[in-house]
């Protein structure tokens, strides 16, 4: 593993291309300072203002970006974005194109100087009330399990074991979703527009509703009317007939109001709050009667839609938009479209049907799920003697030889026990519940066709296993035993990455040569409020989609598409084939420069063969390792388990708090010390190479390490000492409410930065078969928005703020106290718009 230079990334020039391109001088003064400009960029004497930046040039977008914000510098040149380079790919018709646009005021920055940092002591003693909170709530955990296990321990005989654990199952049940309703109620009341600081006492019982909202065991009849009720229990304002399919909670569901008829598909935000610099602003969505919301979306504070409207998948409604009745909008941030979204015909779905599905789930529940659970942990207890020993008294003691011998066996069964039983599951069940869906049918929800195709998308989407096999050649066999079309595969080694999911995988398809890379969402359902309608979804051949795409059935793309991260995929128009689509609403750019190419000839041939061989080895090893690895730390949780039931007879309620105590900080610095031990305990350095170099192999190590645990300390200063001890190198009182960071050590976060939920860091990008990373960088103050995207190379600087579901693109540079947004990100040049909460303290 050589480190490669920071230049590699921005090569010269083809200059056998400049060399026989003809020269066409500049004849005005914007383009002589933009020829300069990009001259001095690609290190060139010159460049002719004729030729094509990416076909006569050989740029790409990073140098192209650099070129941009070098542009942004000169105060005598109109600024240039991203979107302005591929919609006037020369220099000539780039000074015609900033020229004749209309002119522009300057741009409002950031206010700066009116909130000031919270303080150090303030920070720690927020987190020290934090780790008390977790604490009283495993205490209290401990405590009602301990009673309830020697409740059920007492019953003789299985029937009255069982209804035991249905009478103690029920109550705990029951208890676990109506808790945090009344923690809401009694710790915050009823939700207003609002701000406040974070980590005062006042972000303390606000996160402490927002932790138990989120840890409620409800969460998981999303898709259910049962869900509905839930957030009518915690204040939101819900009509009838709604369907609300993401699992993104609302924190402030009294700022919430939903018309009759509407439907929220999944991964979708609308949380009602948001963090901006260093500050939680709470504010009210509002949607009228009948509307719909598409998949990857994100709803800002204070935003409203009319009856019957339509917010398009991957897209936006920033803070102040309002979506008049009727209307449809897309993109990012929203624009009107004449594009119907809601592309299925409602079926009968009345309120008894869905009372009766809501019925006959919690029946479910309460004589079937919950007894067997508790009954099933009883049992474990009673009939495994590792477990069953050392819960009475008299037992060898935490020295005994026994306990790891025990705690090595049975950790051995239960993990590899899930792992192949849960690969014959998937292979057969939902197969046989696919036979109850056809496709191209309307149903209506909440029937026995819902619940199969509600069964099969849980099932074949369990993210194990694509992590498992994801950024390998398994994955191809993976997702076609689980019914993925792959039937014209061409194996790359990395057709597909770890995290990949679907409505059915029985109505996928994907073409030859075709390489996707993570976060790719196939969306083949349709949903009204009262109907549902699976349809094939296909990708065509030598395709390459990058990170974070919603991929609809019916999306207007052929062969040889480029598909950028977050793009909105079209559903109109033509066909688009051998081109690239970029941005929210899409718009074309191309395909590959040749600098991208440089690797293809290790993409055929022998050369093709033995690198991938080569690759696949390397990839075995890579599983059999993770999977010794975790593992290694389920053996560790079960030796504490068993030491725990040592002590249970003398200690009780105590241990099984202990237990969940150990587990949390064990399970943290564990997959810490592995990641860290992977890379050596070095950092990263800046990299361009061929996805079948050993590099790239090594550096998907990485990509496995599993890091959801960090997840749980969103909202804390304990996620920041993660972030530093991963090898972030992060400053004092960041607010971290949910970001995800890709390469730790190539990242930079300066002090009291404020990062949203669903935000994220990526150093790297993967274009075909070329893997590039480098460093990224944010100073002091910035903050990045819900769902924005942060790509490689980028700085932004102090006091910036990236907008919700931005896509900043690699190389760009986000000067202090600017204001960016969109997708793809440029300078948002109008003044922000003041949330409900500020404009009522004036």
């Amino acid at each position: 593993m050589e480190d490669q230079p920071l230049d590699v990334l921005t090569p010269g020039p083809d200059e056998s291309a400049l060399g026989t391109r003809k020269y066409t001088g500049p004849e005005t003064g914007i383009e002589k300072n933009l020829a300069e400009v990009l001259a001095d960029v690609m290190c060139v004497e010159w460049v002719s203002v004729d030729s094509h930046f990416f076909d006569d040039l050989g740029a790409n977008s990073l140098v192209m970006a650099h070129f941009c914000a070098r542009v942004r510098k000169h105060a005598d040149l109109p600024s240039a974005s991203m979107k302005d380079i591929y919609r006037y790919p020369t220099i000539r018709s780039l000074a015609t194109g900033l020229a004749n646009a209309a002119p522009v005021e300057p741009s409002v920055p950031v206010p700066t100087g009116v909130v000031a940092p919270a303080r150090t002591v303030v920070y720690a003693l927020c987190g020290i009330l934090q780790f008390l909170l977790f604490l009283g709530y495993s205490f209290l955990a401990g405590l009602v399990a301990d009673r309830g296990y020697s409740w059920v321990s007492a019953g003789s005989g299985v029937i009255d074991v069982y209804l035991r654990s249905f009478v103690f199952g029920g109550v705990g049940l029951v208890a676990l979703c109506t808790f945090p309703v009344a923690a809401k109620w009694l710790l915050i009341g009823r939700c207003r527009p609002s701000e406040f600081p974070v980590w005062g006492l006042t972000y303390l019982r606000f996160w402490t509703v927002k932790v138990l909202i989120h840890a409620n065991p409800m969460v998981f009849f999303v898709g259910n009317p049962l869900y509905v009720l839930y957030l009518r229990a915690l204040g939101a304002r819900i009509g009838r007939g709604v369907t609300i399919l993401s699992r993104n909670v609302p924190v402030c569901p009294d700022l919430l109001t939903v018309g009759a008829g509407t439907v929220i598909r999944k991964d979708s935000f609308f949380l009602c709050y948001r963090a901006h610099a260093g500050r939680i602003q709470t504010g009210r969505v509002t949607l009228g009667r009948d509307v719909f919301i598409g998949e990857k979306t994100v709803l800002d504070i204070d935003v409203s839609m009319g009856d019957r409207a339509q917010l398009g998948h991957t897209s936006t409604l920033y803070s102040g938009q309002a979506v008049p009745a009727g209307q449809r909008w897309h993109g990012s941030p929203a624009q009107p479209t004449q594009h119907d979204y809601l592309r299925i015909e409602p079926a009968e779905c009345g309120t008894l049907r869905r009372v009766g599905f809501g019925l006959i789930t919690v029946l479910q529940l309460l004589f079937l799920y919950v007894p067997l659970t508790v009954g099933g942990a009883y049992m474990l207890a009673t009939l495994v003697p590792a477990v069953h020993d050392r819960l009475g008294p008299g037992t060898g003691g935490l020295t005994s030889p026994d306990l790891v011998v025990d705690a090595l066996v049975l950790s051995l069964l239960l993990f590899f026990g899930f792992v192949v039983v849960g690969l014959a599951v998937m292979l057969t069940v939902p197969r046989l519940l696919n036979l109850v869906v056809k496709p191209d049918k309307v149903y209506p929800l909440y029937g026995l066709h819902y619940s199969a195709h509600r069964a099969i998308g849980r099932m074949t989407n369990i993210k194990f296993f694509t992590w498992l096999f994801g950024d390998s050649s398994y994955i191809v066999h993976y997702l076609h035993g689980i019914g993925y079309d792959l039937s014209q595969v061409e194996q790359t080694g990395s057709n597909f990455g770890t995290e990949v999911q679907h409505e059915t995988p029985f109505l996928c398809s994907v073409g030859r040569g075709t390489m996707v890379a993570d976060g790719l969402s196939v969306i083949n359902a349709d949903y009204s409020s009262s109907s549902f309608r699976v349809s094939r979804a296909s990708i065509g051949s030598y395709n390459f989609l990058g990170n974070n795409i919603a991929y609809p059935s019916g999306a207007r793309t052929g062969e040889n598409c480029l598909l950028a991260t977050k793009v909105m995929v079209p559903l109109e128009g033509e066909v688009r084939e051998g081109v690239g689509l970029l941005g929210s609403p899409c718009f074309e750019i191309p395909r590959s420069v040749e600098r991208d190419s440089r690797f293809d000839h290790l993409r055929t041939g022998d050369e093709l063969r033995r690198s991938l061989a080569a690759k696949n080895r390397y990839n075995i090893r890579s599983m059999v390792f993770f999977l010794l690895v975790r593992w290694l730390h389920f053996f560790v949780l079960t030796v504490f388990g068993l030491a725990n039931a040592e002590l249970y007879d003398s200690y009780g309620h105590v241990m099984i708090a202990a237990f969940l105590v150990f587990s949390l900080g064990f399970t943290a610095v564990y997959f810490v010390l592995v990641e860290r031990g992977i890379a050596a305990f070095r950092r990263l350095q800046p990299q361009v190479c061929s996805i079948y170099e050993p590099y790239f192999w090594w550096h998907e190590r990485l990509w496995k390490v599993p890091d959801t645990y960090l997840n749980i300390f969103n909202g804390t200063p304990f996620k920041n000492v993660i972030w530093r001890m991963l090898g972030v190198r992060i400053g004092s009182r960041v607010f971290d409410d949910g970001c995800y960071m890709t390469e730790r050590t190539l990242t930079t976060v300066g002090n009291d930065c404020t990062l949203n939920a669903g935000s994220k860091i990526q150093c790297h990008s993967q274009e075909d078969g070329t893997f590039k990373s480098d460093r990224s960088t944010l100073d002091a103050g910035c903050t990045v928005g819900v769902g924005a995207h942060v790509h490689y190379g980028v700085t932004m600087g102090a006091g910036a703020v990236l907008a919700l579901d931005s896509f900043l693109m690699k190389g760009e540079e986000v000067p202090p106290h600017a204001r960016w947004g969109g997708n793809p990100a440029t300078e948002l040049r109008d003044a922000p718009h003041q949330p409900e909460a500020l404009t009522r303290k004036g």
